[in-house]
């Protein structure tokens, strides 16, 4: 399929009644969520929870009031920041208003 801009038509191959889709791109749902609640499920065993002030291309976000549960041998452990820079290489999974029920 084509790449188009929320609103636009997107062709399918073949015609029918899916030959027009609908389409969002990712950024443009991550555009919509600045300002709100994040859960963002990282690579490994760490999870974080804050507030999305920005983001770039590559996913890289400025996270603030953030709770980071991270998993150890010992149990969880619950770390708060204020204001954070995620690199968005490690990024697996991001929950717009969501958060763990680890509380």
């Amino acid at each position: 399929g084509v790449r188009t801009k929320k609103g636009q038509a997107q062709s399918h191959r073949g015609g029918g009644p899916s030959a027009f889709l609908m389409s969002v791109l990712p950024l443009e749902l991550i555009d919509k969520c600045i300002g709100s609640k994040m859960w963002v499920v990282m690579r490994g065993d760490k999870e974080l929870v804050g507030t999305l002030r920005g983001f770039d291309d590559y996913v890289n976000m400025v996270l603030e009031d953030v709770t980071e549960y991270e998993i150890t041998p010992d149990g969880k452990r619950i770390t708060k920041l204020d204001q954070i820079l995620l690199n968005g290489n490690n990024v697996a999974l991001l929950v717009p208003g969501g958060s763990p029920n680890y509380d």
